[in-house]
């Protein structure tokens, strides 16, 4: 496509979280955690605007303070429980922001890199319309079962090494590319033929339970390392 698209970020951010206390803006290697995804949106210069949904105080106040291009909105109070599908949210946030694509990052995915941001962009950009939207995948080479003890990608009886097992894709979460005109249509951020995208393990790492940020505190921990060697 030659014709230069607006491209939004979207990143909604709740206050209260069930699992993980205050995760959101919880301090990991020596700044809030939203921070990380905030400051690699910000250098991908296919992004045209950044914005934050959010019910925060804690979050709106060092958004001013420390992004204060960063757009926010305040996230309206039928949206706010835990119950409330991302697709209603997304609704809401492109119905108020005007874009022609728009990019769905979390902050629980702090090692995602500005160059992967424009790579999964840029692919989805080189494929339309073939493709309506966008969605960023981890490769899994393991042998996977399912709950009735059934084999899903490898026959027990030919013991395969892991790395010649057929591949399944985990959604991981991090990265979905969609036009408001595909969530209005399907209830849904992936239209009738998404593009899987595919990431780098050590990037597509989330934040769910405590567990996951003891070991993303300590992963940014080494990434800030050797940034400095």
């Amino acid at each position: 496509m030659n014709q230069k698209l607006k491209i939004a970020a979207l990143v909604p951010m709740r206050h209260n979280s069930i699992r993980v206390a205050e995760k959101n803006y919880r301090m990991i290697s020596g700044k809030p955690l939203y921070h990380y995804i905030i400051s690699s949106l910000l250098s991908v210069k296919e992004i045209d605007h950044i914005v934050v949904d959010t019910d925060s105080p804690v979050i709106v106040e060092g958004l001013v303070t420390y992004f204060p291009s960063v757009t926010i909105i305040d996230r309206p109070e039928r949206l706010r429980t835990d119950t409330v599908p991302m697709n209603e949210i997304l609704l809401h946030d492109t119905e108020t922001i005007n874009a022609d694509l728009y990019l769905q990052t979390h902050s629980t995915n702090p090692l995602v890199k500005p160059a992967t941001f424009s790579r999964a962009i840029n692919q989805l950009l080189e494929n339309m319309p073939a493709y309506d939207s966008l969605f960023s995948v981890t490769k899994q080479q393991t042998r996977f079962w399912d709950q009735l003890t059934r084999p899903v990608n490898h026959n027990p009886s030919i013991l395969l090494r892991t790395q010649d097992l057929p591949p399944i894709f985990e959604e991981n979460s991090c990265i979905y590319i969609f036009q408001r005109k595909t969530l209005v249509e399907h209830r849904n951020r992936l239209g009738e033929r998404p593009l899987m995208f595919e990431m780098d393990r050590a990037e597509s790492f989330d934040i769910d339970e405590e567990f996951d940020f003891l070991l993303a505190d300590l992963m940014l921990s080494h990434q800030s390392k050797n940034d400095l060697v």
